[in-house]
């Protein structure tokens, strides 16, 4: 197993389609999103990315919709390990027993049997203790051959410190919030000094909607340093955002359920951001989160029931 050791850094192969985990696992660097994607829709976008040659596809039980990544996945008529999946253990599930049986519950739900990347949903500091032994619960899975890999969403540094400080396994992804205007570069840095990939999501700031958060955003598509860039390039913002992501050694998993938007997001290999374009975007940060704030606990979202298989 990989110890507490920097030196397990990812490395990117490929014109950036892959990235290698710390584990020494291999992951298509860009996956489709399917947060809020309504479960109706879900499968036919599944289908649609893995047609236009997606490998990496997220998911969570939060979201509802891990069975209907399951039937996209089948449906794409792609062997299980051409596909590489990714799903997430919802607060009310953390635990050491709990956690073991969420990976019952979401290899059901998927059809599945084994996970390529499970990883926590959220810190939860309020009840960390629970965390750490969802953590470990992790561990076992990884060890048993049952998950590839094994990570976490929403770590800030102190986070991330409590928790190698318990733990044996450095996790081998952090999923974070992070567009052009929130960088997150303290935690990309924190992430990056223990080996942890980043991968973000919103990576071109399109989450909808969070009440109580973001509600003067604005909208990083229109911005005109990213629109100019694009021009000069002839690809659009959100192409011109992935790849910044991208050539800075970041996972990224946008999310659609509109074919035409999966394929733009997917035609991102075949061009290049110069220096002084990758600084541009990055002088954008505003330091502004659009969704939660991973420190404020949110007990009735975190109750919220993960249904069985």
């Amino acid at each position: 197993m990989p110890s507490h050791n920097p030196a397990h850094l990812h490395t990117v192969k490929g014109m950036d389609m892959e990235l290698t985990l710390n584990n020494g696992v291999t992951m298509p660097a860009l996956g489709l999103g399917v947060f809020q994607s309504a479960p109706k829709q879900t499968t036919a976008a599944v289908e649609a990315a893995l047609a236009t040659g997606y490998r990496h596809i997220d998911t969570a039980a939060a979201y509802g919709n891990e069975r209907e990544v399951g039937e996209g996945i089948r449906a794409s008529g792609l062997d299980r390990p051409e596909v590489f999946v990714e799903t997430k253990v919802w607060v009310s599930d953390y635990g050491y027993e709990q956690t073991l049986h969420a990976w019952d519950k979401a290899t059901g739900k998927l059809g599945v049997d084994y996970l390529d990347l499970f990883i926590l949903h959220q810190p939860a500091p309020d009840r960390f203790e629970k965390t750490i032994a969802a953590y470990k619960a992790l561990e076992t899975l990884f060890a048993d051959g049952r998950v590839r890999a094994i990570g976490v969403s929403n770590f800030m540094p102190h986070h991330l410190k409590q928790l190698l400080d318990s733990t044996d396994v450095v996790p081998a992804v952090n999923q974070i919030e992070l567009h052009p205007y929130f960088t997150q570069r303290e935690v990309q840095a924190a992430d990056a000094g223990h080996g942890i990939l980043t991968q973000a999501w919103s990576p071109i700031g399109g989450i909808t909607f969070y009440p109580g958060w973001g509600e003067e955003r604005r909208n990083v598509m229109k911005d005109p340093a990213i629109a100019a860039i694009a021009r000069v390039h002839d690809k659009s913002p959100a192409q011109v955002m992935l790849r910044w992501h991208l050539q800075q050694g970041r996972s990224a998993i946008p999310k659609s359920t509109n074919p035409a938007r999966i394929a733009e997001n997917f035609d991102v290999f075949n061009f290049e951001l110069g220096a002084d374009e990758l600084a541009a975007i990055d002088a954008l940060d505003t330091g502004v989160r659009n969704g939660p704030d991973p420190d404020v606990a949110r007990e009735e979202r975190f109750a919220m029931v993960i249904p069985e298989a």
